[in-house]
Parts: structure tokens; C-alpha cells; sequence
């Protein structure tokens, strides 16, 4: 009961948050990520309660929030309201709607461009290589402890499976996995190496 009072009161200090939200010039794209965090959690709310809801709860949200209004009132609203540290966005990467985390412990999303839909898991690195960053298509899922770094492009519908390290640049609807990353599957269709 103390627990359940003591969010509702928390709450009441996110006003400001609902001010920035509703002012934000990317306001359709954080209602984007924020349909894709309900659908994930199967929460059906209005946007302005799932916004009070997963800023409550989540600091990751919070990260990708406060990178999203990128103003700022962000650093005030960061220090009673803080985001996750160790999840880290570049401030110069071009990031759609619907991004969804899972537990992004030590992540850093550092790319040209990350399309709609994207979902990354903790330990990821998406980074640079002499100054040259990823781009990286819609509706792909990077895994724990993966590596997508340097002048690439990964295509549209990927899965980067968990502890690959992509150097090379992915076509569309494929799975890649290993050290280096490899494609296991392509357009839906098992790939046989020997």
C-alpha cells in the first residue's frame, strides 16, 4: 500500500515532463515509442498515462524520452527524475518511433540512422569506426552483446543475434549470428554452411 502511495505522489512530480510533452516538436514520435512500450507490456492507457506510467517505472524510458525533447529542461527534469546512465543515444543519431528496450544495461546507440521499430537488449554496441557510423533499417532486433559498428548499412526486418559483431553491411529480412557475423537466414530461408 506505502509503495502504491508513494509512485502516485512520484507521479504528481512528472507535471512538468506532461508540459515538455505536450510542447515537443517530436511529440508523434515519442507517442510512437510509447504504443510500442504499451503493445510490448500489454497496457492499454491513454498516451498521457502511459507516458506517467513508463516514465514512473522505467528508467530506460526516461533515457529515450529526455533524448527525444533534447532541450535544455531535460538536464533539470534529469536530476529528481534521473535516466538511465549506462544507456547511452548519441545526440546526432536520427532515431524513428517505436524503439523498444530490454533492460539496456551499458548500451550505446551511437548510428547514422536507426529506423522505426527498433529493439536492443543490454551490452550493445552500435558505434563508430574513424568517424564513420551504422545506418540501420526498420523493424531490426539487436541482442545481447552484439557489435554493428563502422560504415555499414543493416537492411530492413534483421535480427542481430546475441554476441555478433557486424563489420559488413546486412541485406533485408535477414539473421545474422558469430564472431564475425554471418546470415543463418535469409528472407525467411535457412542457410546451410559448411
Amino acid at each position: 500500500m506505502m509503495k502504491v502511495l508513494l509512485f502516485s505522489l512520484y507521479k504528481l512530480l512528472l507535471i512538468p515532463h506532461l508540459l515538455v510533452y505536450n510542447y515537443s516538436s517530436n511529440k508523434k514520435l515519442i507517442n510512437h515509442d510509447l504504443q510500442r512500450w504499451a503493445d510490448a507490456k500489454e497496457i492499454s492507457k491513454s498516451n498521457v498515462q502511459l507516458l506517467l506510467h513508463f516514465l514512473t517505472y522505467s528508467k530506460d524510458f526516461r533515457t529515450i524520452f529526455y533524448f527525444r525533447i533534447n532541450s535544455m529542461v531535460k538536464h533539470l527534469l534529469n536530476i529528481y527524475c534521473p535516466k538511465d546512465a549506462s544507456f547511452v543515444i548519441d545526440i546526432t543519431t536520427k532515431l524513428q518511433g517505436g524503439i523498444l528496450t530490454g533492460h539496456p544495461y551499458c548500451t550505446i546507440l551511437n548510428a547514422n540512422s536507426i529506423g522505426e521499430n527498433f529493439y536492443v537488449n543490454h551490452l550493445v554496441t552500435i558505434g563508430e569506426i574513424n568517424g564513420k557510423r551504422p545506418t540501420i533499417g526498420n523493424n531490426v532486433s539487436v541482442y545481447t552483446g552484439a557489435i554493428v559498428i563502422g560504415d555499414i548499412s543493416i537492411g530492413n526486418n534483421c535480427s542481430i543475434g546475441a554476441g555478433a559483431v557486424v563489420t559488413k553491411s546486412i541485406p533485408d529480412n535477414c539473421v545474422v549470428v558469430g564472431n564475425p557475423a554471418r546470415i543463418i537466414k535469409k528472407d525467411g530461408k535457412k542457410l546451410i554452411y559448411k
